[in-house]
């Protein structure tokens, strides 16, 4: 499908918006400034207190221990949006998976809603992830309106027909006429799947989302648009996110606040504004240096 009339389907944004990355036509980079937001409300809904994870490799003498993460502690509250940034295999992905649920730290403890992290019964539905690839996410023989649906089959049970017009309703606000619920995924663009994978992660109405390099395999136009979704997604649904990111332009735009994370460790954790204006740590400049 041709991209470029896929994007036809999705909604221009309303007037005063201000967009997500451009392409600096001089340096070839992406820049991006974050809208002027309240600050969150201070309910905090995912907290990691001194959180470290240590892999094991080897066996007999040859056994060795890896720490991919190491003592990382920081809070997430309803409505906020934390950017977790850093070169590949600095831990972000499985700080992430920690973040989840779908991985028990070797030490140190998780809190979601003030509770320590239990079970998958106990979270069920809401704590959720939007990943880099939708195809992960979404069934390919299914049609894009029992995709969104899926989930409530698990949480709420019942047949997909019977959650059709939540799903239908969500379709909406990510910007999906009704008349692509009947398609199957790979009769999307790629922004659309995307799109598609974002309802799916909300119509349990989740607390807290994991969005992981969720943007990074689109075009910069259509990564424009997705950052401007979820921005006003999360306003109109109040959760709290995690962006794991290595693009530090569309961090900068959706982050309240920014985690740089170095050989598993949390090297600095700071408001957006405050981070890009004067980095402390040396790896921090780095990375801004890059941008």
């Amino acid at each position: 499908m041709n991209e470029e009339r896929a994007y036809g389907a999705e909604r221009p944004p309303r007037p005063g918006t201000v967009h997500g990355p451009t392409r600096d036509p001089a340096h070839g980079v992406n820049h991006a400034t974050r809208r002027d937001d309240p600050h969150p409300p201070p309910d905090v809904v995912l907290e990691l207190d001194a959180v470290s994870v240590v892999f094991a490799s080897g066996a007999g003498r040859r056994r060795r221990s890896l720490t991919a993460v190491n003592r990382v502690g920081f809070s997430i509250a309803a409505g906020e949006t934390l950017g977790l940034v850093g070169e590949s295999g600095s831990g972000k992905s499985t700080t992430g998976s920690v973040a989840l649920g779908l991985l028990r730290p070797t030490s140190g403890t998780v809190r979601f809603l003030g509770s320590p992290h239990g079970g998958r019964r106990t979270r069920a539905g809401r704590i959720q992830a939007v990943l880099q690839n939708p195809h992960w996410s979404l069934n390919p023989r299914m049609t894009v309106l029992d995709c969104v649906a899926e989930p409530l089959t698990a949480t709420e049970g019942g047949r997909l027909r019977t959650h059709h017009g939540q799903a239908a309703r969500l379709l909406d606000q990510v910007g999906l006429p009704a008349s692509y619920g009947d398609r199957l995924p790979h009769e999307l663009s790629g922004g659309q799947r995307q799109r598609v994978a974002i309802a799916r992660s909300l119509i349990t109405r989740p607390r807290f989302i994991v969005f992981d390099e969720a943007v990074s395999a689109l075009d910069v136009s259509v990564q424009a648009q997705t950052l401007n979704l979820i921005h006003d997604l999360q306003s109109q649904h109040g959760f709290g996110a995690l962006f794991i990111s290595h693009d530090l332009a569309a961090v900068r735009y959706l982050a309240h606040r920014i985690a740089v994370m170095r050989e598993g460790s949390v090297v600095e954790l700071a408001d957006t504004a405050r981070f890009y204006a004067t980095p402390e740590h040396p790896y921090s400049r780095q990375l801004l240096e890059t941008l």
